[in-house]
């Protein structure tokens, strides 16, 4: 296993993170806890879960991902071995049941989720604690076309970032990081800490893999200058990458069969004819498609983690494997030449 610094914390993570978004609703808790065994055992040591999970959320089941993780924890005594993040919930009246869908606008709302978090997850601190998505209109979620709509501006980053530095003060939280985040966003963050009175955000977790490039047009120097840690979630685009989909493919069980509304991203026709030609490249070369796409990630010089997640354990075996695998140059060429041919067909 790979390991790479947080931003400028100079704490070591793996280079893969386990994503818990499954455990709760495709994934059973003892088939999780099987999961964190697996990972533990082969090094990972970073583990990445939200109050909101498992996804689709609903009231039912909110919260329940942290339980379980926070259930293996106590069972294991595994905490002071691992780096742990979780995410605040932004606001939005598809997250209505999270109290009142109201995200970051009160102190009393990120105060109340963290402590709900603490508690699922039997732990007295979160090691990296995110918002998981801006308080604003802005394009995220694979939203193009930015309208600028000032009236639905929720509460500023300095002000969400006060009280996050506060709760750092208090012990609960060693580091601060944002998810899905855009250019004038991040500088935002970084501009509230200049003062050197407030912490400065470490990392920020936004979507990146070979169909949604979009990190490298804005972020990625922010990233390098800025010592902001990428961690990169949906690295297989929901499992497009996998090749489990191809030729119009509709697998039970999977996320994309059972929650089609939901999880339409990267199933446009563009992104399909781009699959194709990714998964085909995989296989010329004696490539499992899934490894090429994480090992493509990770090979990226921004990268700090790549956050993994599988509903059995033969899936997870495969993308841990990954961290070992380096690409020859000559495959990175012709990555770069189907993104030519098909440049970010799922942003």
């Amino acid at each position: 296993m790979q390991f790479r610094k947080l931003g400028n914390t100079g704490i070591d993570v793996s280079a893969l993170c386990l994503g818990t978004m499954t455990w709760g609703q495709q994934n059973t808790e003892a088939e999780a806890h099987q999961q964190l065994d697996l990972a533990m055992e082969a090094g990972a040591n970073f583990i990445d879960t939200a109050e909101m999970y498992p996804p689709p959320g609903s009231a039912e089941t909110q919260g329940r991902t942290e339980e379980i993780l926070g259930n293996w924890l106590a069972r294991t005594g595994q905490r002071e071995q691992l780096i742990l993040a979780s995410k605040v919930t932004g606001s939005g009246e598809w997250v209505g049941y999270i109290r009142h869908g109201t995200g970051y606008r009160t102190r009393r709302n990120i105060e109340d989720a963290l402590d709900g978090s603490l508690r699922r997850l039997r732990t007295d601190y979160i090691d990296l604690y995110q918002t998981h998505w801006p308080d604003r209109e802005t394009n995220i979620f694979g939203r193009l076309n930015y309208v600028h709509t000032p009236e639905k501006d929720g509460v500023s980053i300095e002000d969400t970032l006060g009280v996050l530095a506060d709760l750092v003060k208090a012990g609960k939280i060693r580091h601060i990081g944002v998810c899905n985040e855009t250019p004038w966003g991040l500088s935002q963050w970084l501009r509230a800490a200049d003062s050197g009175k407030l912490p400065t955000v470490v990392s920020i977790q936004n979507p990146y893999n070979l169909l949604n490039r979009t990190f490298e047009l804005g972020l990625s120097e922010f990233a390098h200058r800025e010592r902001i840690a990428l961690l990169a979630y949906s690295p297989l685009a929901f499992g497009m990458l996998t090749g489990k989909y191809a030729d119009g493919a509709v697998p039970a069980g999977t996320r994309l069969t059972q929650w089609a509304s939901h999880f339409r991203r990267y199933s446009t026709d563009a992104g399909r004819t781009a699959t194709t030609a990714y998964v085909a490249l995989a296989r010329a070369h004696g490539l499992d498609p899934a490894t090429m796409a994480l090992a493509w990630v990770l090979s990226r010089p921004f990268t700090t983690g790549v956050i993994i997640g599988a509903t059995s354990t033969s899936q997870l075996k495969m993308n841990l494997a990954s961290a070992s695998v380096q690409l020859p140059q000559e495959l990175l060429r012709e990555i770069d030449k189907i993104h030519a041919l098909y440049p970010n067909p799922c942003p």
